[in-house]
């Protein structure tokens, strides 16, 4: 078993069980997990998916994390400054929503304002959450050619929106 691909094939799904049972994205569960795997990769009998047995070793990690007592002792944690960051005025300004306005058709007329293949993959992975991979399939070229067309469309927004950096 390749560790590096079960990673790389499972690290979406093992943040978002970690994320669903925590209710946050915690970056020591997840490196929990990857050490578990690791520990306990040759007790993996391919009975089963590969895809279950990690999702239960994240379920697993992300339950002892919830009993143990540093999150005991967060939640228990009643100083000034935690009741402060966990009250927050949730309410928008007239004015910060014009603000957010005119800022979102700055961005617009700028990704509007490129050229038609640096708009095209700019819309795909930042826009529409396409990966690489699946934009290089959905345009028909190299996924280098992506990368370099992401950089050179990300170069010249940040160059037209400057104001807004």
């Amino acid at each position: 078993m390749n560790f590096n691909e079960l990673i790389k094939t499972n690290k979406n799904n093992i943040k978002n069980i970690i994320k669903l049972i925590t209710k946050s994205e915690n970056e020591d569960v997840e490196q929990e997990v990857y050490i578990k795997l690791w520990k306990n990769s040759e007790k993996y009998k391919e009975q089963g998916s590969l895809k279950s047995w990690v999702g239960t070793v994240a379920k697993n990690a992300s339950k002892d994390y919830l009993k143990s007592a540093v999150v005991k002792y967060e939640q228990d944690s009643t100083s000034d400054d935690f009741i402060l960051s966990c009250i927050k005025d949730k309410k928008i300004t007239p004015e910060e929503q014009i603000l957010a306005k005119e800022r979102q058709k700055k961005i617009i007329k700028a990704i509007d304002s490129l050229r038609p293949k640096l708009r095209e993959v700019i819309m795909l992975c930042e826009i529409f959450g396409y990966t690489y991979e699946e934009a290089s399939k959905k345009l028909k070229c190299p996924i280098g050619t992506v990368k370099s067309r992401i950089y050179n469309a990300k170069k010249e927004l940040a160059g037209k929106l400057e104001d807004l950096l």
